[in-house]
C-alpha cells in the first residue's frame, strides 16, 4: 500500500503535536504540584475537589463569624457586669437608707451617690461600639437604648427606645447565634431610682413616711428584679460562648479533614509523574528519530 508524502507528514506532525502536548501537560503539573490542571483530566475528581473547596470556604466564613460574635458577646458580658456592679452598689445604699435611724440629712447625703449610680446605669445602657452603634438597642442600632426626657414627670423620664430583636449571625449550616442582647428592664429601674432619689432629697424626708418608704422600697425591689435579669443574661452569654467554642473546634476538625482530602485528591504524585515524563520524552524522541529517518528515505535507495 502506498502512502502519499503529504499524508505521511500530516500523520507524523499530528503524532508529534500530541506527544508534545502530553509532555507539556505533565511538565505543567509538575511545576504546579497539582494532579489536575483541567476538569477534563478527571471529571469525577474535579467535582469532588470543587465541593470540598466550597465547603472549606463556608467553614472559613463560619469560623470568622464565630470569632466576631464571640468578641461581641465578651464585650456585652463586660458591659452587663459593670451594670450589675452598679446595681449592687445602689442596693447597698438603699438598704442603708431604709434604716429608720437615718435623718433627713443622711438621706440627702445617700441620694447623691445613688443619683450618680443611676446616671452610670444610663450611660452603660447607651453604650456604643467602635462604629457608633448602640450595643443594647436590639436591631435599632442607630437609636439610643434608653431616652431621657427631662420635661416628663419623675418616674417616667426614662424610656426604652430600642427593641428586643436579635441580630442573628450564621455560625454553621442551619445554625445562627444572636450577637446582641437588650436591657429593657433598665429603663424601669432608672425610673424607680429617679423617684427614690427625689423623695430622699426632699427637705425633712424620713423613712417613717409611708409614701417615702414605699418609693424607696419599690426602687430596692426594682434593683433585685433588674439584677436577676442582668445576671441571667450574663449567664446566657457565657453559655453561648462555650457553645461557640465547641462549634469552632468542630469546624476546625472538619476543615482539617477537608484539607487532607484536598491534598490526597489534588496533589500530584511526583514519582508517577516522573515516570510519565520519562516515558513521554522517550516516545517523543523515538518519534522524532523515526520521522527523520523515514523522511530521508527515497525509492532510489532500493533500486
Amino acid at each position: 500500500m502506498r502512502i502519499a508524502s503529504t499524508q505521511y507528514q500530516a500523520t507524523m506532525n499530528s503524532a508529534l503535536q500530541q506527544a508534545n502536548a502530553r509532555l507539556a501537560a505533565i511538565t505543567e503539573k509538575m511545576a504546579s504540584g497539582k494532579a489536575l490542571t483541567l476538569p477534563s483530566d478527571d471529571p469525577l475528581t474535579s467535582v469532588r475537589l470543587s465541593r470540598l473547596t466550597r465547603e472549606e470556604a463556608a467553614l472559613k466564613q463560619y469560623q470568622d463569624n464565630i470569632g466576631a460574635v464571640r468578641t461581641r458577646l465578651t464585650q456585652n458580658e463586660g458591659y452587663l457586669d459593670g451594670m450589675s456592679s452598679d446595681m449592687l452598689q445602689a442596693r447597698d445604699l438603699l438598704v442603708g437608707a431604709l434604716d429608720g435611724s437615718n435623718s433627713s440629712s443622711n438621706l440627702e447625703a445617700i441620694a447623691s451617690p445613688l443619683a450618680a449610680l443611676r446616671d452610670s446605669l444610663l450611660f452603660s445602657a447607651n453604650t456604643k461600639d467602635q462604629e457608633g452603634r448602640y450595643v443594647f438597642s436590639g436591631t435599632a442600632t442607630a437609636t439610643p437604648t434608653i431616652t431621657y426626657d427631662a420635661t416628663a414627670a419623675v418616674g417616667s423620664r426614662y424610656t426604652f427606645t430600642g427593641n428586643t430583636e436579635s441580630q442573628n449571625v450564621v455560625v454553621g449550616s442551619g445554625l445562627t447565634q444572636a450577637a446582641n442582647t437588650s436591657v429593657p428592664e433598665i429603663a424601669t429601674l432608672l425610673n424607680q431610682l429617679d423617684s427614690a432619689v427625689q423623695v430622699m432629697q426632699v427637705s425633712g424626708a424620713s423613712t417613717s413616711n409611708a409614701s417615702t418608704r414605699a418609693t424607696m422600697a419599690s426602687a430596692l425591689d426594682g434593683i433585685d428584679v433588674a439584677s436577676d435579669s442582668v445576671s441571667s443574661r450574663i449567664a446566657k452569654l457565657g453559655g453561648a460562648q462555650n457553645i461557640l467554642s465547641t462549634l469552632d473546634a468542630n469546624h476546625s476538625n472538619v476543615s482539617l479533614s477537608n484539607q487532607q482530602a484536598l491534598i490526597d485528591l489534588g496533589q500530584l504524585d511526583y514519582g508517577n509523574a516522573a515516570i510519565q515524563l520519562n516515558a513521554y520524552t522517550t516516545a517523543l524522541q523515538a518519534t522524532q528519530k523515526a520521522y527523520a529517518k523515514v523522511s530521508g528515505l527515497s525509492l532510489f535507495d532500493v533500486i
